[in-house]
């Protein structure tokens, strides 16, 4: 039986999640895996409300801006990275802390990924070429002939699953569902996942307000610097995208602002949908003291875990 846990702190932005962290981790003297895949990127500090630098230095925090925009990264490497740097923290502590909203990002070292072959670049741009010239529908009719089983379960609306799914199946020759719900890998902790919650209108008023203060701290000045290299696919964001709007004068300031307050309150939502699917998460109000929620994760880890 193991005897590693691993805090799993969820919730959507703005919710709390990285002061809760922080006290949890100097309750147990021990380090944080960050699994939120926009504060990756050093260039995005503002807009992606990476931890301040008195917050950084409170405990120790891994994959905090430690790439570039222009690196590619998927969340196939941060689960390969990610592990190797748990494997080594819990050399030396019983406890971990991993927190972010990106759900995909904890799920990968919760649960493993499902893994899939390396194909020739070559089959997605001729794919996204027909895609541009001709639309959706024969990518979908493609899809639908050469892998019928995921076609009954696919988003056949969204083009970069089709994409995906026929680029593994022309370049593997096995369809796409074949490399589905694989065994997944065993793990050396046992995870606590703890989930922060508020009302609706909490949340969307704290996000309001954190917008509000990015704009204060400088979020214009650094979405202009990162105007130039809009089209990279980590700068196609919420509260970068909307300024870079704003910037080729299709709407004013006010309206770009307006409209990140308006996109980051819908990505909420998508978080909380997805987390409130995943099991084995105790929701707590974000307003409960760290205190409860100690007594909570000491309560787990001297129960054993289910078979």
């Amino acid at each position: 039986m193991t005897t590693n846990y691993l805090i799993n702190l969820v919730g959507p932005t703005a919710i709390g999640k990285t002061s809760l962290a922080i006290k949890l981790a100097q309750h147990y003297h021990t380090e944080i895996i960050s699994a939120d895949s926009r504060q990756f990127f050093k260039e995005m500090r503002i807009g992606t409300a990476v931890p301040s630098k008195e917050e950084l230095k409170a405990a120790p925090h891994h994959f905090i801006q430690h790439l570039s925009i222009e690196d590619e990264y998927s969340v196939g490497d941060f689960e390969k990275e990610a592990i190797t740097e748990l494997e080594e923290i819990f050399s030396t502590h019983k406890i971990a802390i991993m927190v972010g909203g990106s759900g995909l990002y904890t799920k990968s070292i919760l649960e493993g990924l499902d893994h899939f072959p390396k194909v020739d670049p070559k089959l997605r741009k001729e794919l996204n070429f027909i895609y541009k010239t001709k639309g959706i529908a024969p990518l979908q009719q493609q899809l639908k002939a050469v892998d019928p089983k995921y076609f009954q379960i696919a988003e056949i609306q969204n083009p970069h699953r089709i994409i995906r799914a026929l680029e593994i199946s022309l370049g593997s020759e096995k369809p796409y569902s074949y490399y589905l719900n694989q065994k997944k890998p065993k793990r050396n902790f046992t995870p606590i996942s703890i989930g922060l919650d508020a009302p609706r209108e909490t949340i969307y008023e704290r996000i309001n307000q954190r917008v509000d203060l990015m704009v204060e701290e400088g979020l214009l000045e650094e979405a202009k610097k990162l105007f130039p290299k809009r089209k990279l696919n980590a700068l196609n964001t919420v509260g970068y995208k909307e300024l870079f709007a704003y910037f080729e004068g299709i709407h004013s300031l006010e309206t770009a602002i307006t409209e990140i307050k308006k996109n980051t309150r819908r990505f909420a939502k998508r978080q909380l949908t997805w987390f409130r699917k995943q099991e084995n998460i105790q929701w707590f109000n974000f307003q409960t003291s760290s205190k409860e929620i100690i007594n909570f994760i000491e309560e787990q880890y001297s129960t054993p875990p289910k078979k």
